[in-house]
């Protein structure tokens, strides 16, 4: 700034100093605010812009304090209440977890490789071996043809 002005006098440097800050503070109320005060030089603005930028951040919190009042007796209800909800809770979430470790099968299923009820294919414990014949591994729901 010193050397793109300088045969401007000081005050005018100092002004236009100021001038450049306010223009490049980001928050439009902030530099509103910092504009009508009318700073004469860079220092001045600097420290009117910080405190109406700590003032307004005060009081933005200020509006959300709420104050708290404590009844006697009612707490220790509340508390029962939370302690026997969370139990419930906690059962249910147990027979829930259980419930899907155990799977539920349908005991109407019949499996297409042996053709016994209550397990599909995935599950059968019988093992076909190939016929000395041909030498061929039956398809599946062949063991009848190959049963006789």
């Amino acid at each position: 700034m010193s050397l793109a002005y300088a045969e401007c006098p000081q005050d005018v440097r100092d002004s236009l100093e100021a001038q450049y800050f306010v223009d490049a503070v980001r928050d439009e109320d902030t530099q509103h605010a910092t504009r009508l005060m009318d700073a004469k030089d860079l220092k001045s603005a600097l420290a009117y812009s910080m405190k109406y930028e700590s003032a307004k951040t005060v009081s933005k919190t200020s509006r959300n304090v709420r104050s708290i009042e404590i009844e006697d007796g009612t707490g220790k209800e509340k508390d029962e209440k939370f302690d026997c909800l969370l139990k419930t809770l906690e059962k249910l979430l147990n027979s829930h977890v259980a419930g899907k470790k155990t799977p539920q099968r349908n005991p109407n299923v019949t499996c297409w490789k042996c053709n016994k009820k209550e397990h599909v294919q995935r599950d059968c414990q019988t093992r076909f071996r190939p016929t000395r014949k041909t030498n061929v591994w039956p398809s599946y729901g062949a063991k009848a043809a190959f049963s006789q």
